[in-house]
């Protein structure tokens, strides 16, 4: 009992050991390169002058009290406000990347808030008619341009429109995304 208690003590020391070693070791090697700060130039040292009148003392009094201030001025830009969260400010980059890229009022709200109101066919061509969320009406057909995200109308039938969006998955890579809009019986009708 006693002995596995000792190698477990010395078994424990070494785990610690190299534990320190470890977190030294990488502090060391991962610690940047402070930058040099810059060489200054050093006061000349003063030899005892021969004593100065009282009228000739105070113009040099005046002379030495101007100190020049250094003034250090920032430019912020492309580097993002470090006091606002980084949430928001992606938010607020979508919104303007938004509001630069559409051009269209179908290409300002997000496909599931857009409803099907009423599907029609020509000779050989479904169209479909949608009501935005700010209550405005369009008709789209195969091919057109349909929310936020450059969604692309792939299919429209007796039934249903489905749009197809590129958007980014948790890894960011760029995932295709179906949205069905499905006409619902009592707006057909």
């Amino acid at each position: 009992m006693i002995k596995a208690t000792n190698k477990l003590r010395l078994r424990l020391r070494e785990i610690l050991i190299l534990t320190l070693s470890l977190t030294l070791t990488l502090i060391f090697a991962c610690a940047k390169e402070k930058p040099k700060p810059a060489v200054q130039k050093q006061a000349q040292q003063v030899q005892p002058a021969e004593p100065v009148k009282k009228e000739e003392a105070a113009p040099q009094k005046a002379e030495e009290k101007k100190v020049q201030a250094e003034a250090y001025s920032y430019d912020p830009k492309g580097r993002r406000d470090p006091f606002l969260s980084i949430i928001e400010a992606s938010k607020k980059e979508r919104e303007v990347e938004k509001k630069k890229k559409s051009l269209k009022p179908s290409e300002a709200y997000d496909v599931p808030d857009i409803k099907v109101i009423a599907i029609a066919k020509d000779k050989d061509r479904y169209y479909a008619m949608i009501q935005l969320p700010d209550k405005k009406y369009f008709t789209i057909r195969e091919g057109m341009s349909l929310g936020l995200y450059g969604g692309k109308v792939i299919r429209i039938d007796a039934a249903s429109v489905v749009v197809r969006e590129y958007l980014k998955d948790y890894k960011g890579e760029i995932q295709p995304k179906d949205t069905i809009l499905k006409l619902r019986k009592e707006e057909g009708e």
